[in-house]
């Protein structure tokens, strides 16, 4: 048995995964209010990156907007890509677009956040619920 670098197993490994998405295209999918921006964002949603079309969902009245603004909207996808990734859009009309869908609760036991007897009760509840929050929402890493 020969001792073999990282660097030359990783493409095995890799390569059935990059096969179905680059990952380019899965950081596009990942960040795609970042590459469009919040108004953008906000009515629409990425569904299918194959043979350079980019299938993206959209509310009704945003599609024919879109369809103005195509290829400043390729431009500014493949400049974020930094490769030219996408040559053409497709606009399919979906009225749940651009919503983040959010995950349900987790089961079992749920933090909470609990404050001792302060002198503004309203006060005291208010930190509560926001500390409440932080405990049950998922850290995100940036």
């Amino acid at each position: 048995m020969k001792a073999r670098t990282l660097a030359a197993l990783l493409p095995n490994v890799t390569a059935p995964a990059f096969r179905r998405r680059s990952p380019t295209g899965a950081m596009l999918f990942a960040r795609w209010a970042d590459v469009v921006g919040p108004a953008h964002a906000a009515v629409t949603s990425p569904r299918k990156l194959s043979a350079a079309t980019l299938t993206v969902a959209c509310t009704g009245p945003a599609a024919m907007e879109l369809q103005h603004q195509g290829d400043m909207l390729v431009a500014r996808i493949n400049t974020w890509c930094g490769e030219p990734l996408v040559a053409r859009l497709r606009f399919v009309q979906d009225p749940t677009a651009g919503t983040r869908r959010r995950l349900p609760p987790r089961r079992g036991a749920t933090p909470t956040c609990t404050l001792p007897d302060m002198g503004d009760e309203s006060l005291r509840m208010a930190l509560e619920r926001l500390g409440t929050e932080i405990l049950q929402s998922p850290i995100k890493k940036t």
